[in-house]
């Protein structure tokens, strides 16, 4: 880049002003390469795929491959899981499972085409009612899903994006989308350095089923443990890590329906509590869910919605009185006049 000018000196003799021609000047001036996200980019609209969560379904396929994986509470205990992916090119994923109604509100404020395999009747009723893209593995034709031999029925459904894909285009489905993504991403690296250290939290999400996020410093990643045991992927036997993790408390219940097989409901609509941590480090926030199909604003204590790192996120949606465990303890600064056992209260959540 080339710039020419013209100055103005004065001689120090006579004080007066002279005009020279300034020499030419190359002013060599370097780019600054942007940094752009990679976990959320291009324009392949996401799919949102329901996995068994079930023992008899472990180790599940695909898993590290989603760029975001919810967890909520279904009946018995037991919890699902719905992953989405985006321009991902997966030949196995699954199992997969039936769908859940609630799971619907996280499909749609993604934009994503929702993939199952069966579904509850008022999963089947809202599916219909907000008109909303699914691929059903009970009513396709046999291409789009098959039953692997190394599992068990019904822990045994699985699938691939290409098979998902081709079922969309047939049913006429949008493939692409514009929508920004519910996460707030930044491509620089986010430390949170004044916040809380945390290199593990515990997640009951019933007795049944307890989660468990262990740091993995070196790699700048939490590892997945479920009921003790380390999650692995089905394929590469890799551990099953992510770069984030959102916690949302909201109180769940028994749905009163003729089947009585004890679904639950979820009261997600309006502010809960929860938490975010990445890189060790852990921050308070708030969850904001208006309606059923608008996006969840993720905020700090402050009212600023947060920023994302980067890489994959699991948001465990867990019970409001869930018994949340986060290592290392931070422990209180008490009076020296309170009694030994009061002194020895912590804040462990």
């Amino acid at each position: 880049m080339e710039f020419w000018g013209y100055k103005i000196v004065k001689d120090k003799e006579e004080n007066k002003p002279i005009d020279t021609q300034a020499e030419k000047t190359t002013v060599l001036v370097t780019p600054v390469e942007e940094k752009e996200v990679q976990i959320y980019k291009g324009n392949d609209r996401p799919i949102a795929v329901m996995y068994d969560n079930h023992n008899q379904a472990w180790p599940q396929a695909g898993l590290n491959k989603a760029y975001l994986v919810y967890e909520i509470i279904v009946e018995g205990g037991e919890t699902r899981l719905m992953a989405l992916y985006k321009g991902a090119d997966l030949e196995l994923i699954g199992p997969v499972r039936s769908a859940r109604h609630y799971f619907l509100d996280y499909a749609m404020e993604n934009d994503a085409i929702y993939v199952h395999f069966g579904w509850s009747p008022q999963a089947q009723s809202d599916i219909k009612k907000y008109s909303i893209h699914n691929i059903n593995g009970i009513y396709e034709d046999g291409s789009t899903f098959w039953r692997s031999k190394k599992k068990y029925a019904p822990h045994n459904a699985v699938t691939s994006t290409k098979n998902i894909l081709a079922s969309a285009t047939k049913k006429g489905y949008r493939t692409t989308s514009d929508k920004e993504s519910v996460l707030k991403y930044t491509a620089d690296e986010l430390d949170l350095k004044d916040a809380r250290t945390a290199t593990s939290i515990t997640i009951p999400h019933s007795n049944l089923q307890t989660v468990r996020y262990e740091y993995d410093q070196e790699n700048k990643v939490y590892k997945r443990y479920a009921r003790n045991k380390a999650q692995t992927d089905w394929e590469t036997a890799e551990p099953i890590t992510t770069k984030n993790i959102i916690v949302t408390k909201c109180e769940n219940y028994t749905l009163n329906d003729k089947e009585n097989k004890g679904r639950q409901g979820l009261k997600n609509i309006g502010t809960f509590d929860g938490y975010y941590l990445t890189n060790g480090k852990i921050m308070e926030i708030k969850c904001i869910k208006n309606a059923r199909d608008e996006k969840t604003i993720y905020q700090d204590l402050e009212g600023n919605e947060i920023e994302i790192n980067d890489g994959n996120t699991w948001i465990n949606i867990c019970p409001i009185d869930a018994k949340i465990t986060i290592e290392p303890e931070e422990t209180e600064e008490l009076d020296s006049t309170q009694n030994t056992e009061t002194n020895n209260a912590n804040s462990r959540t």
